[in-house]
């Protein structure tokens, strides 16, 4: 049986089942069986988000309904490719489905989705990486490397202009994995103090990573001795902690950044803080820049030296767990949604 996991575009609490069909195969295209996805904050981020930034657009769905995007690994079923066959493993893009089908454009490492839908949405997300390795490797690739990537991005960005010159880069819902990613590349550049913001009862994980110099529940950011001035990398998305910052700091803020949504239900609250505007960072743009700043084959190099080192440490702090079927899909977004996830759990599901 071939199925849809829908959200309600309007209340991402509310989901259902829609049985579909696939359909018959046309030149070129290509039906992928989804094996596993990692589901973690960041997905949610992708259906708050939606509609601003199109992530609703890559997987049409009825109506007022939602696929919400995922990362994770599929194979492929059925091939109308000459160059694709069945049986090949590829990680990518994939919505919360048995299956998607691709018009496959195969590449040097893998093939691109030319479907004329996925046209004029950001590119990084319509590349399918083949994959031959071992697929115990799978449940903590899907679970960090897109987010991971993200990190990298911003810990470069920050590089590339001198940290703004600020002593210290505060980082809001610390134990979100992306906020870990850059933590862990800041305290291995050494040149600002890392500063993590969370709730009380992820502060001890927090703290047990050794990537930050200092770890803060919200409520104690007023009466810290945080050294100035700061970048604020804001994962949470919530007014009042972009509010709190803001005025802790006012133009001891050399740079106020926006990635997630962590905390998506108390977003908005963006206008007339004092210190600098917010501003938001999407990845895919970065990463456009930087494949032409570096040349043939210098992202990629660069990337992955970065993410073998922090790979290989993941398992000392983030513990894979893996459920299957739609009951298990269907409960662990809702635990996501309310912000349930165990910072150390990360959760992958199979179809």
């Amino acid at each position: 049986m071939a199925w849809d996991f829908l959200v309600a575009r309007s209340d991402l609490r509310q989901t259902r089942f829609q049985d579909v069909e696939p359909p018959s195969l046309n030149e070129g295209e290509v039906r992928l069986a989804i094996e596993s996805f990692a589901l973690t904050a960041n997905n949610v981020t992708y259906a708050a988000f939606g509609e601003a930034m199109r992530y609703w657009d890559f997987f049409p769905a009825p109506e007022g309904w939602g696929r919400v995007p995922v990362w994770g690994h599929a194979r492929v079923e059925a091939s109308a490719h000459p160059e694709v066959e069945v049986g090949r493993r590829f990680y990518g893009y994939l919505p919360m489905s048995t299956h998607l089908t691709v018009q496959a454009r195969p590449g040097r490492a893998g093939l691109v989705d030319t479907a004329p839908h996925r046209q004029g949405l950001a590119a990084a997300y319509n590349h399918y990486l083949a994959v031959d390795d071992d697929p115990a490797q799978d449940d903590h690739r899907a679970l960090l490397q897109p987010l991971f990537i993200t990190s990298f991005l911003i810990e470069d960005f920050l590089d590339e202009h001198a940290g703004f010159g600020a002593a210290s880069v505060m980082l809001t819902s610390a134990s979100a994995k992306t906020a870990i990613g850059l933590a862990h590349l800041l305290k291995k550049r050494g040149a600002v103090k890392v500063i993590g913001l969370t709730s009380p009862r992820s502060r001890a994980f927090v703290e047990g990573l050794g990537f930050h110099d200092q770890v803060l529940a919200y409520d104690e950011l007023g009466g810290a001795a945080i050294a100035r001035p700061a970048v604020s990398v804001d994962f949470a998305g919530d007014a009042g902690v972009l509010k709190s910052l803001h005025e802790t700091f006012g133009e001891d803020l050399a740079y106020s950044m926006l990635v997630g949504g962590a905390h998506w239900e108390a977003g908005g609250g963006q206008s007339g803080l004092p210190g600098p505007r917010p501003v938001f960072f999407f990845a895919p743009d970065r990463i456009a820049k930087r494949r032409q700043d570096w040349g043939p084959g210098g992202f990629d190099q660069r990337y992955g030296e970065a993410w073998a080192g922090f790979v290989a440490d993941a398992p000392r702090w983030l513990h894979a767990q893996r459920s299957r079927g739609p009951d298990a899909i269907a409960a662990a977004w809702l635990a996501q949604v309310e912000g349930q996830t165990r910072p150390d759990v990360g959760v992958t599901l199979a179809p």
